[in-house]
């Protein structure tokens, strides 16, 4: 495998530009990601050990070494001390990659209940389409949710999804499924929450949403808008939610302490 063209003698680069230099470990991390898109690997499935991944792509162990730390640190991936190397998955507790960053001001941890409110097919207008990259009229399916801590409602969440992926979702399969949102999706739908943008502001609440989490109406909350994103940088999600934060706050940690990020980060998505 090659980690970089060189073009031919006597070629000029201002008529032929050379093409961007990737190092090898790269091409093969783009490899590997290629499979977990095609769904070759499935969440929660080892995939091959290093060497037979060096064997399969004519590289060094190292080579492929690095790729996988890359992947692992982007929590595509989860190494299993004598275990192996396995796909991360919304099933598994100690993955770290969650989404919900919401902590009691009291400290501790608690456990989200979601309680999904509704469930319907609509059109995509030109705001959705947007943040979906549809085309407007498309086939969407909204849902609206609840989310208790302790029994008291914290969080109003309405989401956005593209009806060509998530068109056979109801209310009861919401109802029904024992697990996260995002689990739902990846084992219902096939469909994996890889990242997410998010962008936080202050609204006062309105009259509805003032009455689901049971404070006054103009009470200010925290907005909380994120598409979250799946292989190949696909927005499969557009999620508005409102925080009712006068017992929880948003947390968010600079730096990499995966230990307190799994401790902190195991509620329903």
């Amino acid at each position: 495998m090659q980690n970089s063209t060189v073009p031919p003698k006597g070629s000029s680069s201002a008529e032929s530009p050379s093409p961007t230099f990737s190092p090898l470990y790269r091409q093969i991390k783009s490899l590997l990601l290629q499979r977990l898109e095609s769904g070759e690997w499935q969440p929660g499935a080892a995939i091959p050990s290093e060497s037979e991944l060096a064997t399969r792509f004519g590289v060094s162990q190292g080579t492929v070494r690095k790729a996988i730390d890359e992947l692992a640190a982007e929590n595509l991936l989860l190494r299993r001390q004598g275990k192996g190397t396995f796909v991360a998955s919304h099933d598994d507790p100690r993955a770290s990659f969650r989404f919900l960053r919401l902590v009691p001001l009291a400290g501790g941890n608690e456990q989200a209940q979601s309680i999904p409110l509704e469930c319907w097919r609509a059109k995509a207008g030109p705001e959705v389409a947007r943040m979906l990259e549809l085309n407007i009229g498309d086939p969407i399916n909204i849902v609206r949710r609840l989310l208790q801590f302790s029994g008291k409602p914290v969080v109003v969440d309405e989401i956005y999804l593209p009806g060509s992926t998530f068109g056979t979702l109801t209310l009861e399969m919401l109802r029904d499924f024992q697990g996260s949102l995002y689990s739902l999706f990846e084992n219902r739908f096939g469909t994996r929450m890889i990242r997410a943008e998010e962008r936080l502001r202050a609204v006062p609440a309105d009259r509805s949403t003032a009455e689901l989490l049971g404070v006054a109406e103009g009470s200010p909350l925290l907005s909380v808008e994120r598409v979250s994103f799946s292989y190949g940088d696909k927005p499969v999600e557009w999620r508005r939610g409102l925080y009712s934060t006068n017992d929880h706050c948003y947390f968010n940690e600079i730096g990499w302490c995966r230990e307190k990020i799994v401790k902190l980060n195991r509620f329903v998505l």
